[in-house]
């Protein structure tokens, strides 16, 4: 049992204790420097230690490793590979770049995360800003066969509608019980994407290992995309990659956050900016 930290790494006394706390005993090897450094946060409020507490660092069982995460390892606690944080941050950092400019720019961003622990964090993380989303199975040709699927949630939104202006009621109850059935699986499919009018500009995937069908396709549609790499997926499979836990839900909750607080604070950013135009328009009139 070993818990390894790279040679060099600076940590602040509160991070240490935090660790030794953690692993008490079971700690054989660990390489401390520079311990007086307390680690800065960014302007994206992302902290290791932070990171650490709700366990983006933890990875899967070695044997499971893809070889492409080896970049992005410390080393390994009980056959189970430790993620570099600072790593983490690094990547982390890079993609909020990129969502504060699809953002600004106005563009759309789908989020998926199929694994049973994310779907109501997914949920709420996209209807918050009225982004598209799935949570559910993955719908495979949901981009490469994208206007059939367009055919499908038409049809499935106006049925909604004849159910919500009372049109069901000329039916007999076999058959609004078997429409009703049908209503619900096309919620489950498509619920989270039936305002998606286009091809996304990008997707935000919360377990590149899990969902590969959608990076799959994503990339065959030159969809930008940013993903959360486990130790057990190719991080190369994204264009903004985040080496971290996607099993934890603490995980996958921290992340969204400071994903939340990025797309926050750039509407507003750009909300400001649109109104000091606009009245510089006026005035000028």
């Amino acid at each position: 049992m070993a818990y390894f930290v790279r040679s060099g790494q600076v940590l602040s006394v509160k991070f240490r204790e935090e660790l030794a706390k953690t692993y008490q005993n079971d700690i054989l090897e660990i390489s401390f420097i520079m311990a007086e450094k307390v680690t800065k946060k960014t302007n994206f409020n992302l902290d290791t230690e932070e990171m650490f507490k709700v366990g983006l660092h933890f990875g899967h069982k070695t044997s499971k490793a893809h070889p492409k995460m080896e970049p992005y390892l410390y080393g390994a606690r009980n056959t189970i590979h430790i993620i570099d944080l600072d790593k983490t941050k690094e990547k982390f950092e890079k993609a909020l770049i990129f969502i504060q400019q699809l953002i600004s720019e106005k563009k759309v961003l789908l989020t998926i995360g199929t694994s049973i622990q994310m779907r109501d964090l997914v949920k709420d993380f996209a209807t918050k800003f009225g982004f598209p989303y799935v949570n559910e199975r993955w719908l495979g040709g949901t981009f490469t066969n994208f206007e059939i699927i367009k055919k499908r949630i038409n049809y499935f939104k106006d049925l909604k509608e004849k159910k919500q202006e009372g049109e069901l009621k000329k039916y007999t109850k076999k058959e609004i019980s078997k429409i009703e059935k049908q209503l619900a699986g096309f919620e489950r499919k498509f619920g989270g994407i039936k305002d998606l009018k286009n091809l996304p500009d990008a997707i935000f995937v919360l377990s590149m290992a899990k969902d590969t069908l959608v990076i799959k396709e994503a990339r065959t549609k030159n969809i930008k995309v940013i993903g959360i790499s486990d130790t057990d997926a190719d991080p190369t499979l994204a264009d903004y990659p985040i080496p971290a836990n996607d099993n934890a839900k603490s995980s996958i909750k921290y992340i969204l956050e400071r994903v939340a607080e990025v797309i926050e604070k750039t509407k507003q950013e750009t909300k400001s900016k649109e109104q000091k135009t606009e009245k510089k328009s006026k005035d000028e009139a």
